[in-house]
């Protein structure tokens, strides 16, 4: 072996056993929470409402019944479906924090269900996936760091399965077992030739998960590609004109226009104003279950003005190709942006990253074995 490859091969066992327990963490929640929307959709039947022939209830018949579940708490949005689905009404505040969903028929103004969106089986999942179950201002560095950390593991894992000849090639590409019963065989090559296929699915999960990490990589990514905007989410301002123009609250105007007028949509979003000068955001959807394909709008709170943004999450139409990979980050990191083949595979490929640090270390602890068993018997003394 090489010195560069000698060189590598210490700082791949290092840094795989600083790492290996939270990559492991990382990878099996990240496994578990790739169906999370499906399952919770087979075992909550509270998102769901039969169809009647007659029209949804306006948004301001259903703001004050999903206020009145939650008294005192902030209304951050509505979200209605086009089809067989309840209305969520969603409460959210960052401090002190707090996340609600109220589940109404969209028909009848029936509450179906308040859930606490931050309690539960899949929450407990997410907790550790993004913070290792640490206190959010702790864990979310940590995580980045050590998803950093794997960045440097994936490159100098796939320098290290290179072959130095093509007889070595068919070894590092599909398994030989017949020819070896030894487990430690079987160890390594479990480790070397799951590492080398997972590796390249791996690096998507470490880039889009260091573009949430870090601000500093989400830029330098983000303008990599060309991209010109601001990545910070901010509303535009109303003008404070105090009269709504129409004869409708202009969140019933916008539902109208938006909603039921144009064809295609599958979701709608409606975010009250937080304020009397903040604007009104509709955030449409084509599909269910996915965020790349939604455009979002502003719209003045009194006069219904549409308002420009200089943020990536404004409209689709004006989105450039550096915009649209940034909007795809979520459905690219969780597969979705694929369906339920992409959900697959990133259910299996997380599944082989989580077996990585087990059979990493099983190799270090054969290796020590070995080398006690080879040492001379003075040296052991």
């Amino acid at each position: 072996m090489s010195p560069f490859k000698k060189l590598i091969r210490k700082l791949h066992l290092w840094l795989g056993l600083l790492s290996g327990l939270v990559v492991f963490i990382i990878a099996i929640t990240g496994c578990i929470y790739a169906f999370q929307e499906e399952i919770q959709d087979a075992t909550q039947p509270y998102r769901f409402v039969a169809k009647e022939d007659k029209a949804y209830k306006l948004p301001t018949e259903l703001l004050p019944i999903a206020q009145a579940q939650l008294p005192g708490k902030d209304l951050h949005s509505l979200k209605y479906f086009a089809k067989d689905r309840a209305v969520e009404a969603t409460f959210y505040h960052y401090e002190p924090t707090y996340y609600y969903a109220v589940y109404l028929n969209p028909y009848s103004g029936e509450v179906l269900k308040v859930v606490d969106r931050n309690a539960g089986f899949f929450r407990f999942i997410l907790d550790g996936h993004f913070y290792l179950w640490l206190p959010p201002t702790i864990g979310q560095p940590v995580v980045a760091i050590f998803t950093l950390i794997f960045f440097v593991m994936v490159i100098s894992g796939i320098i290290l399965w290179f072959p130095k000849n093509r007889a070595a090639w068919k070894q590092r590409v599909w398994f030989r077992w017949k020819e070896s019963t030894k487990w430690r065989r079987k160890n390594y090559d479990l480790h070397n030739i799951v590492g080398f296929y997972a590796s390249f699915v791996a690096l998507i999960f470490v880039i889009t998960g260091l573009v949430w990490g870090f601000r500093w990589f989400a830029y330098g990514y983000y303008t990599l590609m060309g991209g010109e905007k601001s990545l910070v989410y901010e509303e535009p301002l109303s003008a404070k004109n105090r009269e709504v123009s129409g004869d409708a609250p202009m969140i019933d105007q916008l539902y109208g226009k938006i909603f039921l007028n144009q064809p295609g949509i599958a979701t709608a979003e409606f975010h009250p104003p937080a304020s009397d000068s903040t604007s009104m955001e509709v955030a449409t959807n084509s599909e269910v279950g996915t965020y790349w394909k939604t455009d979002y709008r502003f719209f003045d709170q009194y006069s219904g003005a549409e308002l420009s943004v200089g943020h990536v999450y404004g409209r689709q139409k004006d989105a450039k190709v550096a915009d649209k990979v940034m909007r795809m980050n979520y459905d690219i990191h969780t597969g979705g942006i694929w369906g339920v083949p992409g959900k697959l595979l990133a259910f299996f490929m997380s599944l082989l990253i989580a077996t990585l640090p087990v059979s990493g270390v099983m190799i270090y602890i054969g290796r020590k074995k070995k080398q006690k068993k080879t040492m001379p018997a003075k040296a052991r003394q």
